[in-house]
């Protein structure tokens, strides 16, 4: 066989090996829609992964023929095809999860974090739940084909520091991909937490499908993770999505970031909880404010209506110059559900290009408080570039 040959195959492999770690799993046709190559090509590719023995097939029984005719045959990545490690640290917890590049969940744990904890600890905590994870999983270093790390900050990709308005403040300046992956001994890709919510949505929730759109993670801070053309958007140097940061009162409150009147400032968490002080006569948690607006309680459900509002005016911004077809809110303030979202849609169609808030569709994550910790998994399991074990 010919140079140009083996090169051609060598791609075709990896095509045909990058459709199905984001699938998971998948029929022969949908390997061929995905890569678009030929049935011809993809059969000869998965013939050589079988004989390997990466890949596994099984009849999908959920998916049989409405005509009656047989159900699909299915494709998947066997256990020997490697196992990918997703870690996740938010303000106040740490999640690390195993998966094997079928996307099936091996072994998962959290701890609670400090805000105030330097990036040391915080790493070394990973470590502690990595090899909790992998112990419980059964799964050796050797298997792991490599880690994905979630920070609620931004990451400048070319020097792969956290920046400084990260909400952890512990963690500004440090090259977090790195460090965890000495201390690994793994290959580790990072990214930031609403990057990590949109691949999530994008490959499992509900923004499948969806060439163009946005996930917001509303929750401490407030970011965006964009998708365009199909593809997360980070921008010339990893700062995209910081609509956080957008200024709403140019005389507001000093923001974490330096600037005055940012979003945040109005409508992230601590903001709503400290509007509720006076009233309540002690501080409470997010929790706690979602339970009283459950609840009825019309002070609580009026703060979340108005940073609604406030996110609202920000997403009109974001769709007039975006022009997505879809907008996925998620975070700890999404739980209040209609009571965030009905004002946000509405300031979104009064102030947005009608033809732009005509595309767009406003709704809430379908995968929860999990979706960051999808997303750092789903940083190793789209790798399309790696070859299968």
């Amino acid at each position: 066989m010919s140079a140009g040959a083996d090169t051609r195959r060598a791609r075709n492999r990896a095509r045909v090996v990058g459709a199905l770690r984001q699938a998971g799993a998948a029929s022969r046709a949908e390997l061929a829609r995905r890569t678009g190559l030929s049935r011809t090509t993809v059969a000869s590719v998965v013939a050589d992964l079988e004989g390997s023995g990466v890949l596994l097939e099984q009849v999908d029984v959920s998916g049989a023929s409405p005509r009656g005719g047989r159900p699909p045959r299915l494709l998947s990545f066997s256990r020997s095809a490697g196992v990918a490690i997703g870690v996740d640290f938010g303000k106040r917890h740490l999640r690390v999860a195993a998966a094997d590049l079928s996307h099936a969940i091996l072994s998962e744990a959290e701890r609670p974090m400090l805000t105030e904890e330097p990036a040391e600890s915080g790493l070394a905590a990973a470590v502690e739940l990595v090899e909790k994870v992998l112990r419980e999983a059964e799964v050796s270093r050797d298997e792991v084909v490599g880690v994905g790390l979630g920070l609620p900050g931004p990451i400048d990709r070319r020097s792969g520091r956290v920046g400084s308005s990260s909400i952890l403040p512990g963690w500004v300046g440090v090259r977090a991909g790195e460090e965890l992956g000495s201390r690994l001994g793994l290959p580790v890709e990072v990214d930031n937490d609403a990057n990590l919510g949109a691949l999530a949505e994008l490959h499992w929730g509900a923004a499948e499908g969806h060439l163009n759109a946005a996930y917001l993670k509303v929750a401490t801070g407030i970011g965006a993770g964009l998708i365009v053309d199909g593809t997360l958007f980070h921008g010339s140097g990893g700062m995209a999505g910081e609509i956080g940061h957008t200024i709403v009162d140019e005389h507001g409150a000093v923001c974490r970031c330096g600037k005055r009147g940012c979003l945040e400032t109005l409508a992230g968490t601590p903001a709503l909880v400290e509007l509720l002080r006076p009233r309540l006569g002690r501080t409470i948690g997010t929790a706690e404010l979602l339970e009283l607006a459950r609840a009825g309680d019309s002070a609580s459900r009026r703060v979340i209506a108005d940073a609604g509002r406030h996110i609202g005016m920000a997403v009109a911004t974001l769709c007039d110059l975006m022009n997505p077809e879809l907008v996925v809110v998620g975070g700890e303030l999404s739980r209040a559900g209609d009571v965030l979202l009905d004002p946000l849609r509405e300031q979104v169609h009064r102030n947005a290009i009608p033809d732009t808030a005509r595309d767009v569709a406003i709704v809430p994550s379908m995968l929860g408080p999990r979706a960051e910790l999808l997303g750092a998994l789903a940083l190793v399991l789209a790798d399309a570039g790696t070859a299968a074990r």
